[in-house]
């Protein structure tokens, strides 16, 4: 039902709200769930891997065209295992191959960084195989889930997603998302998508209305939040709520603003602490922002807040996890051991919950 970009358009991201209607789908969701998107393949992509591997595209697998077959059923951007390793043996001597031959994954990992079936296949050279041969390699097209940003509540037979939309490289050889691109720029508007609910039990606002609840979510990590948030306020919830967002820069990036802005005043968003790291020379994280208000995150802590997190796992989780036990430190005024204990207490009362990707 709708597809607008929240980032302005010479931000460095690309930002999309998108907005479905339920309709008969008998979907019933909780805010804090995800929402898993079936996506179809570039057609553009899929000819430019049939023209690779020297086939028109007219052939038939299982009766349905290979170009049907590769758009609808099969993982083209991700390599398999099994297709680096039958690359591995058709070219030896290849950079795939050396780097295998190390058996380093995060190594393997890194090299393959960016890259996708068609980089594999050009690397190969003509050890590359042909259609038949590269079929069998290539898994099953998988979901991609997403943290859904919306509450039923407030937004009745509607479900929305924050998405960044993946694209890189250049000219040459653009690389693309899948499943974010699809939604950007393949599902005309009216069309229909293929989704299935993953619940997120877990993961929700506060069973008592009346707790406190800090929530940790830069970039796209806002979406959860943002769906918390309008269901506190649907459901007439009293407890304090207090976001810490970030971005690159605040002109560019600040998404959901305007609705931010209207919840502040409306005292459904207690608290919001911002943190935009290319506005300044010092880069400036979320985590900064919780070190700066470790105090007052403690007295929160004390108070019976429950503390949300969610966005990159690899990086930023860890450095929350850090400038949390920090606070933790502080505020109690005893070593790491003891923030360690009372930061698994939290855990363990549901009280310190991630949703991490």
């Amino acid at each position: 039902m709708e597809n607008r970009l929240l980032s302005a358009p010479h931000s460095a991201k690309e930002i999309r709200h998108h907005e479905f209607d339920l309709g008969d789908s008998g979907i019933e969701y909780a805010a804090g769930d995800a929402l898993a998107v079936v996506p179809v393949n570039d057609a553009v992509f899929v000819a430019e891997l049939l023209e690779q591997v020297g086939a028109n595209g007219g052939e038939t697998v299982d009766g349905l065209p290979v170009a049907e077959v590769l758009r609808t059923d099969r993982e083209v951007r991700t390599p398999s295992k099994d297709l680096i390793a039958d690359l591995v043996q058709r070219a030896p001597s290849s950079e795939l191959a050396a780097v295998v031959a190390h058996g380093d994954k995060h190594e393997l990992d890194r090299w393959l960084w960016g890259r996708d079936v068609l980089d594999l296949l050009r690397d190969a050279g003509s050890a590359a195989p042909g259609l038949d041969e590269l079929l069998p390699n290539l898994r099953p097209l998988q979901a991609r889930q997403y943290s859904i940003s919306s509450s039923p509540l407030a937004h009745p037979g509607r479900v929305h997603l924050t998405v960044a939309s993946v694209r890189y490289g250049d000219p040459h050889r653009m690389h693309a998302g899948v499943a974010s691109t699809f939604l950007a720029d393949r599902v005309a508007p009216g069309g229909t998508v293929d989704v299935y609910l993953q619940p997120n039990a877990s993961f929700g606002v506060p069973a008592d209305p009346s707790a406190p609840m800090v929530m940790i979510g830069p970039g796209t990590g806002i979406a959860p939040f943002r769906g918390f948030l309008h269901e506190r306020a649907a459901a007439g919830a009293t407890g304090r709520n207090w976001l810490f967002f970030g971005d690159q820069h605040r002109e560019t990036d600040f998404v959901y603003e305007d609705e931010l802005t209207a919840l502040r005043e409306q005292s459904v968003l207690t608290r919001l602490d911002l943190a935009f790291s290319r506005d300044q020379a010092e880069k400036v994280y979320v985590q900064t922002r919780m070190r700066e208000q470790a105090d007052e995150l403690f007295a929160w802590l004390e108070e019976g807040a429950s503390v949300y997190v969610c966005g990159d796992a690899s990086r930023m989780a860890k450095d929350v996890e850090a400038a949390l036990l920090d606070v933790i430190r502080r505020g109690r005024g005893r070593d790491e051991d003891d923030a360690q204990a009372y930061l698994a207490d939290l855990r363990r009362a549901k009280r310190y919950v991630r949703d991490v990707y």
